[in-house]
């Protein structure tokens, strides 16, 4: 069933109003967005304080605008969307939030723990019509002149886009109707002459059964608009695919609404890579190239072990950025940050999806992002594509080669399960020389099953340090204590350990 849009709430069109958030007592506390069948535990999350360093931009210079007098619209700000609104708060523009209708009221929530500081001019929901949204910005700006109108999650990209465009300011426009479909995408960079991916779209299973009946298997069944991995599934045999279809056309999307129409694709085999970029009046600068690690364990054949940053002069770096930027130009993203995903198949490059807003995750890799290139990550160049034309002149093309850091994200594999008693490797991994950030949902009294998806992952941590000697050694500290089994200890339903994979 589709929510009701939120209603307006008066007290929050005041002066500094704090981000909607569910934080009691300064207590860390974050929903975590919700399963398909809407159920997900409470995320722990805890952030290094003593290491200053990794906190740090590279300083911008003095311009000629006085942003005091001036005003920007975040279009749905949530997780890395809020980053990206503190930032242009910390330049000293005012940040007016703008929810669209139907967004999830606990996705107002998704405040980053880095984002305490973050203040709202304003917040409204959106209007009728673009003329009244836009009347309604202006009212609450008040007298200050409002600069930007820019996305602050995948939710707000098509009103991001359309407002923008209408208030005259830069945009993506509306020129290419639904742009971030992921239909749209695979047939427009197929008509361009790029390789896209094999598909077949419906709002009832009898549009795509012939397609899943000739298509080798697995296929991914996906809503065509999801956010993160939202109603994703690898579907092994044609029922499989069919019951999952039929479950996503009444799936509830994380971010309000339902999915109206359901996407199957051929499976594309090959690793996995992350094409971060931001743009200027089509000018495209390339700000981390990531890959997804990948390993057999618990019997399951995909499980995600860590994202690592990618040289940019590596030769994966160098077939897939240029690739990932003829998409941006088929698409015609001229502006704004870009999250591209991206399989190497045995004949090059193809497009997963292309999300037309920044990275996600909170922006948790923005420290690690700023060490390695040596002070600024996509949120940062964000704010300059927007609202600072020198800043992003002098933003490099790529990131250094080599990177001045070395770091990587962790994703905790557990190989036993049960009910958890404790949950020591938290407390010993803040005490690591390179240790950055760790998110959780496990605490004691949550039940734990064995690694094999992301559904199924124990954690994230954050790993980052000048001394690739130090790094290496806490990473290993971390995948011993996975294989010992020392992650958790558990009460007396502990289950078997499954499939340890050799590390």
């Amino acid at each position: 069933m589709t929510p009701h849009p939120p209603q307006l709430d008066e007290k929050h069109h005041t002066d500094d109003a704090r981000p909607p958030s569910p934080r009691l007592n300064h207590v860390p506390y974050h929903a975590r967005v919700p399963s398909l069948d809407g159920s997900g535990p409470t995320l722990i999350r805890r952030m290094s304080n003593d290491r200053p360093e990794l906190g740090m931009a590279m300083r911008r210079g003095m311009t000629t605008v006085d942003a005091s007098k001036e005003a920007v619209v975040v279009v749905t700000p949530y997780s890395t969307g809020c980053c990206v609104a503190l930032e242009i708060q910390k330049r000293g523009y005012s940040v007016i939030a703008l929810f669209i209708k139907g967004f999830a009221e606990e996705m107002k929530t998704h405040v980053p723990l880095s984002c305490e500081e973050l203040r709202y001019m304003a917040i409204v929901e959106e209007a009728d019509s673009l003329e009244q949204t836009a009347q309604i910005i202006r009212e609450k700006a008040g007298t200050k002149r409002v600069v930007g109108v820019i996305a602050g999650g995948e939710a707000g990209v098509d009103v991001a886009d359309a407002l923008s465009e209408y208030m005259m300011l830069r945009s993506n426009g509306t020129g290419i109707e639904n742009r971030r479909d992921k239909k749209v995408q695979q047939e427009l960079i197929k008509a361009a002459g790029m390789r896209a991916v094999r598909q077949a779209a419906g709002t009832k299973f009898e549009e795509v059964e012939e397609f899943l009946k000739k298509e080798p298997y697995p296929v991914v069944i996906k809503p065509t608009d999801s956010a993160g991995s939202d109603g994703v599934k690898l579907c092994h045999t044609f029922d499989e695919a069919k019951e999952h279809f039929n479950k996503l056309l009444v799936h509830q999307k994380v971010n309000g609404g339902v999915c109206e129409l359901v996407l199957c694709q051929e499976y594309l085999k090959g690793k996995e890579y992350i094409v971060d970029q931001v743009s200027r009046d089509g000018v495209h600068k390339t700000m981390m190239v990531w890959v997804y690690e990948r390993k057999r364990a618990n019997n399951s054949q995909f499980v995600l072990y860590s994202i690592l940053p990618i040289d940019p002069q590596s030769e994966e770096a160098q077939a897939l950025i240029p690739y990932a930027q003829g998409v941006l130009d088929v698409l015609g993203v001229k502006n704004g940050p870009t999250h591209g995903e991206v399989i190497i198949t045995d004949d090059g490059p193809c497009l997963v999806e292309m999300n037309c807003r920044a990275n996600g995750g909170d922006g948790t890799w923005g420290p690690l992002c700023r060490a390695l290139t040596g002070g600024y990550s996509q949120i940062e160049a964000s704010v300059d594509a927007y609202l600072d034309k020198q800043a992003f002149a002098c933003l490099p093309a790529l990131p250094p080669s080599p990177f001045k850091a070395n770091g990587l994200q962790i994703h905790l594999v557990s190989y036993k399960g049960g009910t958890v008693k404790s949950a020591p490797v938290f407390d010993i991994v803040e005490k690591l020389p390179s240790f950055v950030y760790y998110e959780t949902g496990v605490k004691p009294g949550t039940k734990v099953v064995p690694t094999i998806d992301l559904v199924t992952g124990c954690g994230i941590v954050i790993l980052v340090h000048k001394d690739p000697a130090v790094l290496e050694k806490d990473l290993k500290f971390i995948r011993e204590m996975e294989v010992k089994n020392e992650l958790f200890v558990f009460e007396e339903d502990e289950l078997p350990a499954g499939e340890v994979v050799a590390n």
